[in-house]
């Protein structure tokens, strides 16, 4: 009689994220790792506008990212990337960030992100598929470098005693601008689920006040914000308002990979209109 897959079955991950290639713990398949997570699985927030609460052990993470081809925001996809990096013989361990708010100059609470430190033959990379528009490929953990990478410039600085910082280079403002904060503490699971709840119920986070859902292309992005469908292709930006529920379900569908079976989602921006 054959056997059933294990219920967290890393060749069905791999399957998901559509990668074929090695699978030994190099740097060269780390990056290969996080680019296709990148290009395959969307960051979204879409569970908090439906109702559903979100929960991040292994078993609910592994079914909400692979067995129904969902996204999720940071507890949940770098949470599951972890595991399959563990899984697949990486040396990889959970951080905990706090994100830098441009509007106030302040950062957030401890556990405000979640992203991981991976070390391969000494040297150690920050790996982060769960931040959104962020760095495509592992960014080598040395401070006062720039480190280049195919979606902009980041450097990483130390920022006090216990923590560093990474920052994006952004050309409109010609300078590094903040993205979190973190800590090289090691973290589990657990340790986030008291902001996991926050960032699901309480209004002063930006998770609760908005819908998103994002995803990295080739040669761009595409990300439905609301009603605002945005995509970014070749540095070109085009911006198309969805009015009606149908057609907002058919852009998840188009270009997420997500099958909405659940009631429409209603948030402050669409609830007329949906």
């Amino acid at each position: 009689m054959e056997s059933r897959p294990h219920p967290t079955s890393t060749k069905d991950y791999l399957a998901r994220i559509r990668y074929a290639g090695k699978i030994e713990p190099t740097l060269g398949v780390l990056a290969a790792l996080q680019e296709a997570h990148l290009l395959a699985v969307p960051f979204e927030n879409l569970d908090i506008h439906a109702g559903t609460p979100i929960l991040i052990d292994l078993p609910s993470l592994y079914r909400k990212i692979v067995a129904t081809k969902r996204g999720g925001f940071c507890y949940e996809l770098n949470g599951l990337f972890h595991w399959l990096l563990v899984e697949l013989g990486f040396n990889n361990k959970l951080l905990s960030g706090r994100v830098y708010d441009r509007s106030t100059g302040e950062y957030g609470p401890e556990f405000d992100h979640m992203l991981s430190l991976t070390e391969i033959d000494g040297q150690r990379w920050l790996v982060d598929v769960g931040f959104g528009d962020f760095a495509t490929r592992p960014l080598e953990f040395v401070v006062d470098q720039p480190l280049m990478d195919p979606n902009g410039e980041f450097l990483i600085e130390r920022r006090d005693e216990e923590s560093y910082r990474v920052s994006r280079f952004l050309l409109q403002d010609n300078r590094y601008v903040p993205e979190y904060c973190f800590s090289l503490k090691e973290r589990c699971l657990e340790d986030f689920a008291g902001m996991c709840l926050f960032h699901q119920t309480s209004p002063k986070s930006h998770f609760t006040r908005k819908t998103i859902c994002s995803i990295a292309t080739h040669d761009g992005r595409i990300t439905l914000s609301d009603n605002r469908l945005i995509v970014t292709e070749h540095r070109t930006r085009s911006e198309t308002v969805v009015s009606e529920w149908l057609e907002y379900s058919a852009a998840l569908a188009r270009y997420f990979g997500i099958i909405w079976t659940d009631s429409p989602l209603r948030f402050p921006a669409l609830s007329s209109r949906f």
